[in-house]
């Protein structure tokens, strides 16, 4: 189940941005054909993947010319057999051409992450482990990211510094320790969730004593892992991070963990093997 397809509000300027930067003042490559001339295409997917990314594509064309309108084959979050048609769209050639490397380089690096993100979810479906993503996206592409992770059945960790507390290692050092940085974060903004860093279990149970949220088990081995677990018993929310891959996740998931977060879910994504065929 996709836990939500709501696109983000800012992809009009993720779009400005991207088009801006390829054409700058003007497209001279496509400035050689009739502007007039009309034409059509199709992008195809060369392997398979997962569809993701329509919301991007639509608002390319769109804004190089608001009668453009993709035709979909498939719907946002369908899985995709190399071969597929994934859209045909008509119109102005000269803006076809030129929306092409922009809406295609939406749609296979979203189409990567939402494949990497079903492929990462299907493996701990059978336990209650939510998979969640981290901060470590592509500049100026955080909101398009994450919400690939959620057409790919994995889940958002928070989306920027702005709006939970994840109190880390240098953070409680400055604070002067686990208990007085979880207070003066109560006292600040007791409307944001809280959540801490540990590197042992003497720190997992002042952070539980202190009133977290939850608690980030910093690099715990298995065996850590599952004392954590018994020793918490559900008195905060438990999320394994650091060193797991993909040898590792399932016996982490398996052990009673609310969440694990892995960075890459985003950081080591491939993009998706697609191209643009002109008619």
């Amino acid at each position: 189940m996709i836990p939500s397809l709501e696109a983000p509000g800012d992809i009009p300027a993720q779009v400005a941005a991207a088009l801006a930067e390829d054409i700058g003042d003007g497209d001279i490559t496509a400035a050689l054909l009739d502007p007039a001339a009309t034409g059509s295409g199709r992008a195809i997917a060369r392997e398979d993947t997962v569809l993701c990314g329509r919301p991007w594509v639509d608002a390319v064309y769109h804004r190089l010319d608001p009668s453009l309108r993709p035709q979909w084959r498939h719907e946002e979050g369908a899985d995709i057999d190399p071969g597929a048609t994934l859209y045909i769209i008509e119109g102005n050639t000269r803006a076809l051409l030129s929306a092409e490397r922009s809406a295609l380089n939406f749609l296979q690096t979203l189409c990567g992450v939402a494949r990497r993100s079903r492929e990462l979810a299907a493996l701990v479906a059978h336990t209650g482990c939510k998979l969640l993503d981290t901060r470590k996206t592509l500049p100026g592409l955080r909101s398009a990211q994450k919400y690939a992770v959620r057409v790919g059945g994995c889940h958002n960790h928070r989306m920027g510094l702005f709006d939970v507390f994840l109190i880390k290692e240098n953070h409680i050092r400055a604070s002067g320790g686990i208990g007085p940085a979880i207070t003066r974060a109560r006292e600040m903004r007791p409307d944001k969730p809280v959540e801490i860093e540990v590197r042992d279990l003497a720190e997992l149970e002042q952070a539980i004593a202190a009133g977290a949220d939850v608690a980030m088990l910093d690099n715990f081995d298995i065996d850590r892992i599952r004392q954590a677990v018994a020793l918490t018993r559900g008195r905060c929310r438990l999320e394994a991070s650091g060193g797991v891959e993909g040898e590792t996740l399932v016996e982490i998931a398996e052990t009673g963990v609310d969440c694990i977060s892995l960075g890459l879910l985003t950081k080591h994504c491939r993009a998706a093997d697609l191209s643009f065929l002109l008619e």
